[in-house]
């Protein structure tokens, strides 16, 4: 706190720091509810939209499972912090849930967000999640992009022929470990393969959604489903990606080029979207399960999501004006990607 204050701690720092410890344990009716919440209202919304096709309920019904499954999607992010036992069942709850239908399961995340959190790879080029976006041009920024939108009919290709596939052929099985299976913003990075029990969950993982790809084929060939459903489900995760990437560019101010970066300086280069409270619902909306609080995560990363906003709210009234926390707040999405479009060449 010194360091990212620049001035000592205030004079209630230690029991501050009694609360954080408090706040620290995750709370698992919370992640339970929120996350059967979404699942539920997100896939209803989905049947309702394709049951209702064409019309205006149906696109209604569309947006709600979008903003739904978004929030439960999201999730992932928690499952790459949580502690091992703290929420019992829910990782795989997840997966069946939200990962394994979205073709997005927990390995994508899982071992890989980790190195974002690391003091001496964070900002650098071997984070997968960080590139020096303010310096790419319009047009690089522009067709990273719009390339989402080809992301859910590549998913179906890793999972539905690169499994298999690599079982036979080394060098689709290193593609695939290597360039499709990270969620990622740096374009260079590239996955070492799983060992040890992470090999284990990898495979279980990667033949589920095979299992996922292969069973939608199946039936969609066999007129079991009607064509809508894939249609939809492609506009569906498409439209995820995008408000993902979204967010995800304000997440940072992406001003790095590559050099290590301190403590200090790691947090500064991260954004809080937390503006006034007429905002806050549409804040919650675009960046959910605490993902607004973006700096305050990478001061704390271990906090549970449930926290961040107490937390928020206390550091903002102890820290003095210099601290260099307040630096990182600003008050919507909007802001942040057009300070970010405004470095873009």
């Amino acid at each position: 706190m010194v360091a990212l204050a620049h001035t000592p701690p205030p004079s209630s720092a230690e029991s501050l720091e009694r609360e954080l410890a408090a706040l620290h344990r995750a709370k698992p009716a919370i992640y339970w509810g929120d996350l059967l919440a979404c699942v539920a209202l997100g896939w209803a919304a989905f049947a309702f939209a394709v049951a209702r096709w064409g019309s205006a309920a149906a696109a209604l019904a569309f947006v709600v499972a979008v903003f739904a499954l978004y929030r439960a999607a999201l999730f992932i992010h928690e499952l790459a912090h949580l502690a091992r036992g703290a929420v019992p069942g829910f990782h795989v709850a997840w997966d069946l849930l939200a990962g394994f239908p979205l073709l997005a399961p927990s390995l994508m995340y899982v071992g890989s967000h980790g190195e974002h959190h690391k003091a001496h790879i964070f900002g650098t080029a071997q984070d997968p999640e960080y590139a020096p976006l303010a310096h790419w041009s319009a047009a690089r920024l522009a067709s990273a992009s719009l390339g989402l939108l080809l992301v859910p009919a590549a998913l179906v290709l890793r999972w539905g022929l690169m499994v298999p596939l690599g079982w036979f052929v080394p060098a689709v099985r290193e593609l695939a470990v290597g360039r499709l299976s990270t969620l990622v913003i740096n374009p260079d990075y590239v996955r070492a393969a799983p060992r040890g029990k992470l090999a284990k969950r990898w495979r279980n993982e990667e033949l589920a959604c095979m299992a996922a790809v292969w069973s939608a084929g199946a039936a969609l060939a066999l007129g079991a489903i009607p064509l809508r459903v894939f249609a939809l489900w492609y506009a569906l995760l498409a439209a995820i990606l995008l408000i993902n990437h979204a967010r995800t560019l304000g997440a940072h101010r992406y001003e790095n080029a590559g050099a290590p970066m301190t403590t200090s300086e790691q947090v500064a280069d991260s954004l809080s979207v937390v503006g006034p409270a007429w905002l806050q619902p549409l804040s919650a909306l675009a960046a959910p399960v605490g993902l607004r609080f973006h700096a305050l995560h990478h001061w704390f990363p271990t906090l549970p999501y449930h926290a961040l906003g107490a937390v928020h709210r206390q550091l903002t009234r102890e820290l003095p004006a210099s601290a260099v926390y307040r630096g990182t707040i600003v008050p919507s999405l909007s802001r942040a990607l057009a300070a970010l479009l405004s470095k873009v060449k």
